[in-house]
């Protein structure tokens, strides 16, 4: 199993820098959760990877959040599935997706003037609902 990842067009990590660890499963499961190593620990060193260029990297652990260590590593912890293989698979999958979501570079926001015509409709609804309450206050004796 020695392969590239790809997960954006052009970038790929090689599986050879994903790390597993098997462990025990918390939650329901009977005798088998506690006897059985199918919940799957996938470490990523982000801050070492050759493959991935710097600003991808830093909007990566970003996304990352709390799943970002202060080694510089991804750790997603799987244990959807009952099967090694498949908490395996998942974890590969949402690494790849949290991947996937950092290469998407952002857009820089443009700030924008209001329009004149916007200015204008403003200034005059608030005239017209200055008029509505003045003329709700008590009659002047003229």
């Amino acid at each position: 199993m020695t392969g590239w990842l790809e997960f954006a067009p052009g970038l790929a990590i090689h599986e050879d820098e994903l790390a597993f660890r098997f462990v025990r499963a918390s939650g329901p499961g009977g005798q088998n959760v506690n006897k059985v190593s199918t919940a799957a620990e996938l470490r990523f060193d982000l801050a070492g990877s050759p493959s991935l260029p710097p600003p991808l990297k830093a909007r990566a652990a970003k996304l990352a959040g709390s799943r970002f260590t202060d080694a510089g590593e991804i750790l997603i912890f799987a244990e959807r599935f009952r099967t090694q293989g498949a908490n395996r698979e998942d974890a590969v999958q949402r690494l790849m997706e949290l991947l996937a979501a950092a290469a998407v570079i952002p857009k820089k926001r443009r700030p924008t003037k209001p329009t004149m015509g916007s200015k204008t409709r403003r200034l005059d609804s608030k005239k017209r609902r200055s008029g509505v309450k003045s003329g709700r206050g008590k009659p002047t004796a003229d």
